[in-house]
């Protein structure tokens, strides 16, 4: 199908002619610039800039959508030259730390760029600051400064524009002084406009212009492909959405979690501890870990911890919270909002592991339980995104990163999980988890793709077919994996609600291989 989609593809690319194609893209990208002036940027400018810099992308994007907001070369050039000033001069080097210590003492205040996170002092009853990169701490910070910017208490740091000052003088406790503080994101947006400005794409603009947006090159991808880029939003637009990713190395997994946005932060999976991830103890005081401080953790490398020992306190409290939104941790129960997503690279080729084992094998033993499994809402098929090459990355105009993040997060609070009955009625086989996997994920979609709400059928069961086979995809293996789900199988298949036409849902690496579960074998399945 995959194949037969791009040949299709191909085909008209062919037809169409370069110079058609261009102007397309041309067209689009014009198209891009007077819908959302001042909030686009080129998206290749950011790796012009950072180089080996440890910086996120939307630090630089910040920067360049202040500066290089424009598609007018000489502007751009002019941009490009700012912002490399400010980080030149700005950003602090680890290496040159004491370089810009000394550099702030001379000049009596000097603006940094560094990762800073805060600690409450109860001894002193104040907020103390790091800086990752300056390496200072205990820095005193005023209160109204973690007011407005709770993040910073969650231990894993925000980036921000710093004007710290220096206090000469004798019997002086602490000599550096935060005078500004400035987080790199944007505090407000207006998300009906952005909603409104969808009207003005088609369908396939739209797909494309989200592409460029994450950085990608739409024009190296078929639809399906785009669509599972597109997926690795889903953590972002939907509240407490339980994701999964495994596929070859070099495709990108991580990089929406890593670069896209400051509402997200990526772990390595084998530095989470129940204490870091849900609730510390910090003296007789409670607090709240990674998922009280940000809409997505997502765990980088899962499979890293193969074979390694894993606390049971952590999965069991994983468990639940993955099913509840809840966890009991200390002396009560917790409620939070932040999604969670598994990130990490197989070891064996899809068509062995459908033959041999299961998708989840290359995941960390303590994990492939069907309890915890079963609490999985879309497990997106990594394998059938290509190796990122040079050309793979986009050369045009998406919104600035820190943008759609904020776009995003605005849109968790939008609850579409019911639009599906109006498409589809599924079989009564379907367990609850089930039913609500696809109709997380469906909503989700429908907010990347469709945020006015505005699709035809034929794009509504495009999004209605791909949310039933990304939950399909786990429960499959929880047939393999836990033998008492096979008591009750479940029959992937929906009336479409309007014509009463029956479609059977199945995942495309079982079409593609001719693979039919052990628990479908026997069963006659209508054509489609």
């Amino acid at each position: 199908m995959e194949q037969n989609e791009q040949q299709e593809q191909n085909q008209i690319n062919k037809g169409f002619g370069e110079s058609e194609i261009k102007k397309a893209e041309n067209h689009l990208q014009q198209k891009v610039m007077d819908s959302f002036i001042g909030k686009v940027v080129r998206k290749d400018l950011a790796f012009l800039v950072k180089g080996g810099l440890p910086v996120p992308t939307y630090v630089l994007e910040y920067l360049l959508g202040q500066y290089c907001a424009s598609d007018d070369e000489v502007v751009i050039a002019e941009g490009l030259e700012k912002v490399k000033s400010v980080i030149q001069n700005n950003y602090v080097h680890r290496a040159e730390a004491e370089s810009v210590k000394g550099k702030i003492r001379e000049a009596g205040k000097h603006r940094v760029i560094d990762k800073i996170s805060v600690t409450l002092n109860e001894k002193a009853d104040e907020y103390h600051a790091t800086f990752a990169n300056l390496a200072l701490s205990g820095v005193p910070i005023g209160t109204e400064y973690v007011r407005k910017n709770p993040k910073l208490l969650s231990g894993n740091g925000v980036w921000c524009i710093v004007t710290i000052g220096y206090i000469p003088g004798e019997d002086v406790k602490v000599r550096w002084d935060i005078q500004q503080l400035k987080p790199i994101q944007i505090s407000n947006i207006d998300l009906e406009e952005y909603i409104e400005q969808r009207q003005n794409f088609t369908t396939e603009e739209w797909l494309d212009f989200m592409m460029h947006t994450v950085g990608l090159n739409p024009d190296n991808m078929n639809r399906r492909e785009k669509i599972i880029t597109l997926a690795r939003l889903l953590p972002h637009v939907e509240n407490n959405f339980n994701f999964v990713e495994l596929g070859p190395k070099g495709t990108g997994k991580s990089h929406v979690f890593q670069e896209l946005s400051p509402y997200g932060v990526l772990v390595s999976g084998g530095d989470v501890t129940s204490a870091r991830l849900f609730v510390r103890m910090s003296g007789k005081h409670e607090e709240l870990g990674l998922v009280g401080y940000w809409d997505v953790v997502a765990w980088d490398e899962f499979e890293q911890q193969k074979g390694r020992s894993v606390d049971a306190v952590l999965i069991d409290t994983m468990q639940n919270y993955l099913a509840n939104k809840a966890f009991n941790r200390g002396k009560g129960t917790h409620e939070a909002s932040a999604s969670m997503s598994f990130v990490g690279n197989t070891k064996h080729t899809v068509p062995y592991m459908l033959r041999s084992s299961h998708l989840f094998e290359s995941i960390p033993t303590s994990f492939i339980k069907g309890a915890f499994l079963d609490r999985i809402h879309l497990y997106n098929p990594g394998w059938e995104i290509k190796m990122l090459k040079k050309d793979s990355f986009s050369k045009g105009y998406g919104l600035i990163t820190d943008y759609i993040a904020a776009v995003l997060h605005g849109l968790r609070n939008r609850d579409l999980t019911s639009m599906l009955k109006d498409y589809a009625k599924f079989d009564g086989s379907l367990s609850e988890r089930d039913s609500l996997a696809i109709r997380k994920t469906f909503s989700g979609m429908v907010k990347l793709l469709y945020p006015d709400g505005k699709m035809t059928d034929k794009e509504a069961y495009e999004l209605v077919d791909f949310a039933a086979e990304s939950r399909k995809r786990v429960k499959d293996q929880l047939y393999v994996i836990d033998e008492t789900f096979k008591a009750e199988p479940a029959k992937f298949e929906y009336i479409k609600v309007k014509t009463g036409e029956k479609k059977v849902v199945k995942t495309l690496e079982q079409i593609e291989n001719d693979f039919i579960p052990e628990h479908e074998r026997g069963q006659t399945c209508p054509t489609n």
